[in-house]
């Protein structure tokens, strides 16, 4: 009897284990197709019709928000329909036209503007305002809530290099789910206030539900908080947005994406270019409308892009959508003047020996046992392009070891290695590793490396600074184990006792070598996370732990934001959207 007993608690503890196991492999499964996912569901809640234009096919409806203003919503009237999505340029195009019809159809002032709610879908609590004034000048605006945890919140529009009497712009601040109090001031050349308005308005709640206020700490530094807001990207369990923050934790905007999340937020002719999808780039401008839109054509984006130079190309890292056993391998090239996209680089080719021989598929016994059957041989994460000699900086986690190439338009190939001189040794690629200088423990499964240049330096020196995660792993290495990793370095997933680092190197490319100039710890994230300059300060996400903060130069936390998700937030990272939003 005692035996049949503990062959049934036996039994049952191994069936638990294998649902635990199973329900982990499933929900892992569930969170990489989000980031894929294209969005479906496009309706928004509106009022009653007012009008109709059947040549644009626009609507044109009130809005259904409590307000002391008319506030319209503009939508197209296939919005519904299977397959639509706002990212589409036509689409774009037959809003703007609707927007510019309503303009003419009255003497619209700053006491009664034209107010149209997230005009072209990119943005749930952006509010369109257009009207005209008798004496030019720059409209400041003042948003304020009952809610005593939300500070007011003032910003002066950015409506072009030219201060008139046309206005035209996108509000941004309003709090969802709140009644919203605006007041606005028009503004003369030296300030003078030379006219007001004020209007109410409740907003709707957020479309992500996600929340509008994060809880936040201050740290021991004495450092003023840099301007602008903090853009959170690939929150886990909210792909499709990205969320605005002030200073204070208060959700400002709340960008809607077809899919996927940001990556990054380049600046390219006074548009913001960003991942509209995991298929998708588009360039917005201020208003909210995406002027442009790029299909990468059978390319997956992952982890990051970057501008080469003033060109009006963008370097992207890749997989192939095609490509069902290798992942995150490659990177393309996206011409934002022509719409072409092109394979740039395949580092299965640049790493022919170490993919054929040494780079092996995951299995279900590995760290990362969901991508079971795959190749996630290299793991590249950040790119940066260097025009001077058509170089990329690229980070590659699965390696933890840092790569330049060369070359890369005339015939890619490697220039240095920096990382654990240990893991390259006995292969083909030893010579290209550059020696460490110092007594300090190396990265690993490092993020955001980013190139800077500095006073003082010889020709052949720079900067990388990255968010060391301080986290060994490789699953595609069968025949390597490392050598006496240090204690500090993790090997799980989660810790409360580790740290994660951010690390400066100078490399001196002509030496061969690299040291440590700078560090300083930060909340431990085995994955994901950044490290990103915000004026004098840094903005640090440690995405597994759910916080970022703001940091001194020094180490020293200013502000520290935490943050609910599924797992993990991408990046976090902060503009001031000068010349954008907002002017200065």
């Amino acid at each position: 009897m005692k035996k049949k007993k503990r062959w049934i608690i036996g039994l049952s503890i191994v069936i638990v284990a294998a649902a635990v196991v199973i329900g982990v492999f499933l929900y892992a499964r569930s969170f990489l197709s989000a980031e894929t996912a294209i969005r479906e569901d496009w309706s928004i809640d509106t009022g009653d019709i007012l009008a109709s234009d059947g040549e644009l096919n626009v609507s044109v409806f009130d809005a259904d928000v409590p307000s002391s203003i008319r506030i319209s919503r503009v939508i197209p009237t296939e919005n519904e329909e299977e397959g639509f999505t706002y990212y589409d340029v036509d689409v774009q195009k037959r809003l703007a036209a609707s927007i510019v019809k309503l303009a003419d159809t009255g003497d619209f002032s700053l006491q009664e503007p034209l107010a149209v709610l997230n005009p072209f879908g990119t943005g749930s609590n952006g509010l369109y305002l257009y009207f005209n004034t008798r004496r030019a000048g720059s409209i400041r605006y003042t948003i304020h809530v009952e809610n005593e945890k939300i500070p007011d919140y003032t910003a002066t529009a950015y409506e072009g290099e030219n201060i008139g009497t046309r206005h035209e712009f996108q509000m941004i601040g309003l709090v969802p789910g709140e009644e919203n109090t605006v007041t606005m001031e028009l503004l003369g050349r030296r300030g003078k206030v030379l006219d007001t308005a004020s209007f109410t308005v409740t907003m709707p709640e957020t479309m992500s539900g996600y929340s509008i206020l994060l809880d936040s700490e201050d740290g021991n530094s004495s450092a003023e908080l840099s301007d602008g807001l903090y853009a959170m990207i690939r929150v886990g369990g909210h792909t499709g947005y990205a969320f605005f923050y002030d200073n204070n934790g208060v959700m400002r905007y709340e960008m809607v994406l077809e899919g996927y999340g940001l990556d990054r937020i380049l600046w390219y002719e006074g548009n913001m270019t960003v991942c509209a999808s995991a298929y998708k780039i588009a360039q917005i401008n201020r208003l909210g409308q995406a002027t442009a839109v790029y299909d990468t054509e059978g390319f997956e984006l992952h982890h990051d892009m970057v501008l080469q130079g003033d060109e009006g190309k963008i370097v992207a890292l890749a997989s192939d959508e095609s490509d069902e056993v290798n992942l995150e391998d490659k990177a393309i090239e996206v011409d934002l003047e022509t719409g072409e996209v092109k394979e740039l680089l395949d580092f299965k080719e640049i790493f022919s020996d170490y993919y054929e021989n040494d780079a092996s598929e995951l299995t279900a016994t590995d760290e990362f046992f969901w991508l079971a059957g795959q190749k996630d041989w290299i793991h590249l994460n950040t790119v940066q392009y260097l025009p001077e000699d058509d170089s990329v900086i690229v980070s590659s986690r699965e390696t933890s070891t840092i790569i330049k190439i060369k070359n890369v338009h005339s015939g890619p190939e490697i220039d240095y290695l920096i990382g654990d001189e240990d893991f390259w040794k006995g292969t083909p690629y030893e010579e290209y590793s550059y020696t460490q200088e110092g007594d300090f423990v190396p990265q690993y499964g490092q993020h955001t490396v980013e190139y800077y240049e500095g006073e003082g330096l010889e020709e052949d020196q720079y900067y990388l600074m990255m968010y060391n995660n301080n986290y060994w792993v490789n699953g595609t290495r069968d025949d390597y184990e490392i050598e006496d990793l240090p204690d500090s370095v993790g090997t799980v997933l989660a810790s409360d006792s580790l740290k994660s680092q951010v690390y400066v190197y100078l490399v001196d490319e002509g030496e061969h070598t690299f040291r440590l100039v700078h560090s300083f710890d930060v909340p431990y994230s085995s994955i994901v996370s950044n490290v990103t300059p915000s004026g004098e300060n840094l903005v640090i996400n440690s995405g597994t732990a759910n916080v970022f903060g703001e940091y001194d130069i020094q180490g020293g936390l200013i502000r520290q934001f935490s943050y609910e998700c599924e797992l993990q937030t991408y990046r976090v990272m902060k503009d001031d959207f000068d010349s954008f939003w907002f002017a200065m």
